[in-house]
């Protein structure tokens, strides 16, 4: 595996312009359209680039992009790899540990989810505080590969506080009402039934997903600094659940995506 990161960042690195990237950008279903906000823009297809899986799922494109944003270097992953795709905790978060190996140490994730708290409505966005992983793995199960990161990762802060700050004055500064919240990682691919989304948020969960906590974990190991966003695309909350499709989903997610790419963007902007 080690072998395999190294070959792919060699790869990467000689075939787009890269220097510093502050951030890696993974972003989720019916969010690729921020792609097309990257300035001076280079792109890679994940067919081209050993080692990197496909992605199969509509609304993730399959592209690698190098570029600016704010005048900001960044690397965003146009579509990301899931585990109900049939793909192993190693292959979900391989391209994570690539962007450490790139030199990255800020990663950005977004994702589509549930909502679950009473006071959310569909298009809010979430800033993720923290996670719950119900995920039947975990990426850092069998060996230990010291290169990456010690045995045992503290977990205490998953989701850094200053960046979660961060994200809470770019929101204000724009007037753009962002909610905050726990997320839930699970499987899928299947949407919950009511009794899961009760339970999920029994055990206290705000949002629910299929996504981001395997990379998060991934990342924490590696001792990167990470922050997310959560567009809700669909309700679960008790009494309220109503049939979803995955197309539906997309939707929700690409009218909200304007938002949070004022709010990603100015934070990129801050942070830098």
């Amino acid at each position: 595996m080690l072998n395999q990161i190294a070959e792919t960042a060699k790869f990467i690195a000689s075939k787009l312009p890269i220097n510093k990237p502050l951030a890696g950008i993974i972003l989720g279903t019916g969010l690729g359209g921020f792609a097309d906000e990257i300035q001076k823009p280079s792109a890679l297809s994940y067919t081209d680039i050993p080692n990197f899986p496909q992605s199969t799922v509509e609304g993730h494109d399959g592209k690698l992009i190098h570029g600016f944003i704010n005048g900001v270097e960044i690397i965003a992953m146009k579509g990301r790899f899931h585990y109900y795709e049939g793909y192993g905790m190693d292959q979900v978060v391989f391209p994570v540990r690539v962007m450490k190996q790139l030199g990255i140490e800020n990663l950005f994730l977004s994702n589509a989810s549930g909502g679950m708290n009473p006071s959310f409505k569909v298009g809010d966005i979430m800033i993720i505080n923290d996670h719950i992983n119900l995920f039947p793995t975990n990426p850092l199960l069998g060996k230990n590969f010291n290169e990456l990161g010690p045995r045992f990762p503290d977990m205490s802060q998953p989701y850094a506080k200053s960046y979660i700050s961060l994200l809470k004055d770019c929101g204000a500064e724009l007037g753009i009402s962002l909610q905050e919240g726990v997320y839930a990682g699970v499987s899928g691919p299947c949407f919950e039934t009511p009794a899961e989304y009760k339970y999920i948020r029994i055990i206290g969960a705000d949002a629910v997903g299929m996504s981001t906590v395997p990379e998060n974990i991934a990342a924490i190991h590696l001792g990167m600094k990470v922050a997310a966003l959560s567009v809700i695309t669909d309700l679960g909350v008790e009494g309220v659940v109503e049939q979803v499709s995955h197309e539906e989903v997309q939707m929700a997610a690409r009218a909200a995506e304007p938002k949070m790419a004022s709010v990603l963007k100015l934070f990129l902007t801050k942070l830098a």
